[in-house]
C-alpha cells in the first residue's frame, strides 16, 4: 500500500439499507400493497394479514441474502437463460 493514499469508507457504504429488516424496496411495496388493499378496498384485515406475512418474509429472506429482491428481479429478466 502507498502510504497517503488511505480513505476512510463509511460503515453505511458497504451495508445495505433496509426498512425494518427487509430490503427498503421489498417494504415499500410490501407496504404499499397492502395499504392499498386495507385503506382502498377497505379490507382491513387483510390488508394487515398481507403487511405482516409479505414482511416477515421478506425479512426471512433478508438475513440470509440481503440483495435478494435484486437477485430475483434479474432472474426474471434473464428467466430464458436459467430455464432447465
Amino acid at each position: 500500500m502507498v502510504e497517503g493514499y488511505e480513505i476512510p469508507l463509511h460503515r453505511a457504504l458497504s451495508e445495505p439499507i433496509l426498512l425494518a429488516g427487509a430490503p427498503r424496496m421489498a417494504a415499500i411495496a410490501i407496504g404499499t400493497l397492502a395499504a392499498a388493499i386495507g385503506l382502498g378496498l377497505q379490507l382491513w384485515i387483510a390488508g394487515l394479514v398481507l403487511w405482516v406475512a409479505g414482511h416477515s418474509a421478506a425479512v426471512f429472506m433478508a438475513r440470509s441474502d440481503p440483495d435478494f429482491m435484486v437477485v430475483a428481479a434479474r432472474s426474471a429478466r434473464h428467466r430464458e437463460h436459467l430455464a432447465c
